[in-house]
């Protein structure tokens, strides 16, 4: 399903998206017409709107446009994403007027297996906001795949780690759960995670990822998925932490669409 403010969207605004390629978006994991973290999702939409088009963008318009696209039972993944299909290559810095794009997928069963990752230098552009230009993560990410592995992991300029091309990463030792100290896309679940787990912030070299006991991503989507081995280093791919993380997680009340 896709609706451009609510209703089918045409080819010719779809053709500007594909070919212009500006806007950003957000991914919401829907259970039962019901939202984890929908206020973060909304707020996100609404900074970054201003961010790259200088314009509001009304939260609850978003939402009533999210809620016509989810089933009214079940689980399905909606993409929100904004894009103005008035502006092309050629005219990029004319007024905007964002509009709003709405598509389903289907929601795969929780947990998933755990990721193998591999270790890259890259930091993506505006790392703060979710745009659509995704160009450098998934070209990280086809190379990874062909070489054998899941995804991609990414490293900054001091080989530290950051986060991964569409999750955030968070490790574990002695008990205790540690996100990088980088620069990232401060995603929703691990924003969530942080209200109701304890953690602290350190940076964590590459060169030192077979140290810790456990790694895990996380995004909308997946929820708190295991990180089973990054650049060949095994790491638990089940741990008692891991449980609880995700324990922890499914427990935030979800709020209604």
């Amino acid at each position: 399903m896709a609706e451009l403010d609510g209703a089918p969207v045409g080819a010719d605004e779809l053709q500007v998206l594909a070919l212009t390629n500006y806007g950003h978006f957000t991914t919401m994991r829907v259970e039962d017409g019901r939202v984890r973290g929908l206020s973060l999702h909304l707020e996100r939409l609404v900074r970054d709107c201003r961010a790259l088009f200088d314009a509001e963008l009304d939260p609850e318009r978003v939402r009533a446009f999210a809620r016509r696209a989810a089933p009214g039972r079940g689980a399905a993944i909606i993409r929100v994403t904004v894009f103005d299909p008035d502006l092309d290559l050629g005219h990029i810095g004319g007024e905007a007027r964002p509009r709003v794009l709405v598509t389903t997928r289907p929601a795969g069963d929780l947990p998933l297996p755990p990721l193998r990752v591999g270790s890259v230098p890259f930091v993506r552009e505006m790392a703060q906001v979710k745009n659509v230009g995704l160009f450098g993560t998934l070209r990280h990410r086809r190379v990874t795949q062909r070489a054998g592995l899941d995804d991609a992991l990414f490293v900054d300029a001091r080989s530290h780690v950051s986060e991964g091309g569409t999750w955030n990463i968070g490790f574990v030792r002695a008990g205790e759960v540690v996100w990088p100290d980088a620069e990232c896309l401060a995603g929703t679940t691990m924003r969530l995670l942080k209200v109701v787990h304890p953690f602290t912030v350190a940076s964590v070299p590459s060169s030192g990822v077979g140290e810790w006991e456990a790694a895990f991503a996380t995004n909308a989507a997946t929820g708190v998925r295991a990180v089973a081995a990054i650049d060949g280093h095994p790491l638990a791919g089940s741990h008692p932490m891991l449980d609880l993380l995700r324990k922890e997680y499914l427990a935030v009340p979800a709020d209604p669409l």
